[in-house]
């Protein structure tokens, strides 16, 4: 379906036009230019290629990992769509092995079913994690990688799982070149591993920590662990939970200060819009108290906030320009994960899924 936009500012992932038309057919953006009164199908303040979440657990009603399904994704991308987010990777964390090709399956069906969607595919979080730095994500699950089931959820996942989260200290040389080889974004994150371990998983080429400063080895001057190894390597990406609740906003402004382009947006939702107040599956629970989910031994266990929030926040609490704002939750993520050449643009040849916002950041809207 053709439709046409005009918008007083489009933040384009690198630049921001004024008095713009985008002409979309098919769901593709057709042209970009400068706009003469022509008669339009929608109008908006401020629109941004659809804004991006690579880290989100839950929608509305259902979690992924507890139901593995095309009815969680359809969840999830509905409630994200209402919060202005277009673009997701709905995530499994520790679980049973069965559970990550039950998730894989649910997604090939979803994306079958429904071509046009904005799950671009999978976050597998665990269960090859460091239980001292595991969070929430329950015990019994976690392992230590075997060739085997590496070689499974490589071939399995082939094309679904776009990124993995693991502690790259469990892993053997061999392995962790065999799990960066297979095209997987590998990304480093509930992780006791020193400085020295991490630079070594990073000289591997990893790229990529899951969520900066939460489960993993902290920063101090004679051991600056996983932060500061992340923190130190001028190539790795490092977003950031940005609710004031996983880390403090100074931090966070540190982090920014420091990683530049490298510092991103994620929400790490365990519910979209904290609808569910309370969440029990198997060892996994949650309860939403004062607007944070907690377990029963206390630990936060997913965020609340969607990446329009922590956009919000990045311009009102750490005083980020909003143009930049904006890229840490389009093209930076769509960089880290390796499909800035189909996601993250407002340009000729990328989807026609927008997010809708105002100059105040007070309302984020999907239009797709």
């Amino acid at each position: 379906m053709a439709i046409s936009v005009f918008s007083q500012k489009v933040f384009t992932g690198e630049d921001v036009l004024e008095n713009q038309l985008i002409t979309c057919d098919n769901g593709k953006i057709v042209a970009v230019e400068n706009y003469n009164g022509q008669d339009v199908t929608h109008k908006s303040e401020c629109i941004a290629a659809g804004f991006m979440d690579i880290h989100i657990n839950g929608g509305s009603q259902y979690n992924f990992s507890e139901s593995p399904t095309i009815k969680s994704l359809k969840d999830i991308e509905d409630a994200c769509l209402e919060e202005g987010t277009g673009y997701t990777l709905p995530t499994l964390v520790t679980s049973p092995v069965e559970n990550i090709f039950k998730g894989i399956a649910a997604v090939k069906e979803y994306k079958n079913k429904y071509p046009g969607t904005g799950i671009i595919g999978m976050h597998l979080e665990g269960p090859f994690l460091h239980p001292l730095k595991r969070g929430a994500h329950p015990e019994r699950f976690l392992q230590k990688p075997s060739d085997a089931v590496l070689r499974k959820i490589i071939d399995e996942g082939k094309d679904v799982i776009k990124m993995i989260t693991i502690a790259p200290e469990l892993f053997s040389d061999e392995q962790l070149e065999m799990l960066i080889g297979s095209g997987i974004i590998v990304s480093v994150g509930h992780s006791n591993a020193t400085y020295e371990e991490s630079q070594h998983a990073f000289n591997k080429g990893i790229t990529l920590v899951t969520h900066l400063f939460n489960a993993m080895s902290a920063f101090t001057h004679r051991a600056p662990g996983l932060i500061g190894a992340a923190l130190d390597n001028a190539n790795v990406y490092t977003p950031v939970i940005l609710d004031g609740d996983h880390s403090h906003f100074a931090s966070a402004s540190i982090a920014y200060k420091v990683k530049k382009d490298k510092f991103f947006l994620i929400s790490d939702a365990l519910f979209v819009g904290g609808k569910v107040k309370e969440f029990s599956w198997g060892e996994y629970d949650a309860k939403l108290i004062n607007g944070k989910y907690f377990n029963s031994e206390g630990n936060l266990t997913g965020a609340v906030i969607s990446v329009g929030d922590a956009v919000r926040n990045a311009v009102y609490k750490l005083n980020i320009p909003v143009r930049e704002a904006i890229e840490m939750v389009t093209l930076r993520p769509a960089i880290a994960i390796g499909v800035e050449n189909a996601f993250g643009r407002i340009k000729p040849g990328y989807p026609s899924r927008f997010t809708l916002f105002d100059e105040q950041l007070k309302h984020f809207g999907a239009l797709s």
